[in-house]
């Protein structure tokens, strides 16, 4: 690997400073999962599937709101369009931990809306910075410090939580985020090409490719919001063209396709419930504090397989790497501490990067160029949707049966999805001859 080409493009001074803004912008919604989580359970004394449900809503609200928000940025510019999420993110999430639980629903739907859009516009923006081969190394730096800090602000939203309180941690997360969300206006990087500093703009087919290495790299943690970011783009041309004839409109989707789409949605839930139970086994076992070593270890294991994943010359079946996911994330549930759990959370960490790469790689090859955009925006659909259930599926069997039927459902879910995937390929192909 030549090292020299990050050195270079560190060099350029609009790059740097957008990776250091995205790097500060994304921090805040980094610690924001585990106090939400924790905020539930211990503060509302409530439990993991109510718990899973303010995350689902959260998402699905990320999902809803953002072909609007990247709509916006298109049409009025950054500052402008950035003024909603900046408003809301500090007035919501001062209000939302101080309401019952009913209330909290609604509020959690609402933020979601109008999440500050920090992925999309560090995809845009180094879309428009850089060009070239150059655009796929900065979104490598661009993965690296997203790991990163999804390896420390989970860590950081435990301290608020254990050693001052959730309602306190949530406030101060909205504020950050809205201080985040005036720094992106004051530096106001360029998202589209006529701006100062930009350069053509990506093809439809690179900016879906771009937004498909945002997803891959928020993974595992905090894979909802850069699922929803594949939307904005894609997804609203396809809300627009619904009302037309369905069957030309989607001729190009296929079962092997539609295959595709529940390997995204069976990999969004065991990362969503993954989540979960990771912080309800450490919460059942009073280490909520070491949290972090988890989230370290489980992160860097997946930039680890992303890394060797990259580098092999032949695809991997998506439908296998879920296979295995799923079936090495059901061992977590024998974790009795936090040594354990983080050792046994490499194996699957290790295959979160390539089952959303391996993915993405069979939709484009699937499908015409010219409808790629549409189907990148639909599976982004399938990965939150997975995202949305994975979660509170995960919270229900944790209250039933504790941290460990967390693990057992969320992987056993994915590699049954997995195994019946292969298993229909097998008919498939057994078939094919007759025919």
């Amino acid at each position: 690997m030549n090292f020299a080409v990050y050195l270079e493009l560190l060099r350029i001074v609009p790059v740097r400073r957008l990776l250091l803004v995205g790097m500060v912008a994304r921090f805040p919604h980094s610690a924001a999962g585990v106090l939400l989580t924790l905020h539930v359970v211990q503060t509302l004394d409530r439990g993991y599937a109510a718990a899973g449900t303010v995350a689902a809503l959260v998402t699905i609200g990320i999902a809803v709101g953002a072909p609007w928000r990247g709509r916006r940025v298109d049409s009025v510019g950054l500052r402008r369009a950035l003024i909603p999420s900046v408003i809301a993110e500090a007035v919501i999430w001062s209000i939302a931990p101080r309401l019952p639980y009913e209330w909290l629903l609604l509020a959690a739907l609402v933020g979601g809306l109008f999440t500050l859009p920090a992925f999309s516009v560090v995809r845009q923006s180094l879309g428009v910075l850089v060009e070239g081969h150059s655009r796929r190394t900065a979104f490598t730096l661009d993965a690296i410090s997203t790991e990163t800090i999804f390896m420390v602000g989970p860590a950081v939203g435990i301290v608020l939580a254990t050693q001052v309180s959730t309602v306190l941690g949530l406030t101060l997360v909205g504020f950050a985020t809205a201080a985040a969300g005036i720094l992106l206006m004051i530096y106001n990087p360029p998202t589209r090409t006529g701006q100062p500093g930009a350069l053509p703009a990506p093809s439809d087919a690179e900016d879906s490719a771009m937004a498909v290495e945002s997803v891959v790299a928020a993974a595992p943690a905090r894979v909802n919001e850069a699922s929803a970011e594949l939307m904005p783009r894609a997804a609203v041309p396809v809300l627009r063209r619904v009302g037309g004839r369905v069957g030309s409109r989607f001729a190009w989707v296929t079962i092997p396709l539609a295959v595709v789409m529940a390997v995204a949605a069976g990999a969004g839930l065991a990362l969503s419930g993954t989540e979960v139970g990771i912080i309800a086994t450490l919460e059942h076992t009073g280490r909520e504090e070491q949290l972090g070593l988890v989230f370290a270890a489980w992160c860097a294991a997946s930039i680890v397989g992303g890394l060797l994943y990259g580098a092999l010359h032949k695809p991997i079946s998506p439908l296998v790497l879920l296979l295995g996911m799923g079936v090495l994330t059901i061992p977590m549930a024998f974790a009795t501490d936090t040594l354990s759990l983080s050792l046994l959370s490499i194996a699957p960490g290790l295959l979160c990067a390539p089952v959303l790469s391996a993915a993405s790689e069979k939709v484009a090859d699937l499908v015409p160029e010219k409808r790629r955009g549409e189907a990148m925006g639909w599976y982004g659909s399938a990965l939150t949707s997975g995202v949305a259930v994975g979660a509170p599926l995960a919270g229900l069997l944790i209250d039933t049966a504790g941290p460990w039927g967390g693990f057992a459902a969320v992987g056993g879910a994915a590699a049954l999805i997995g195994s019946a995937g292969l298993a229909a390929q097998q008919v498939r192909r057994r078939r094919a001859p007759v025919a």
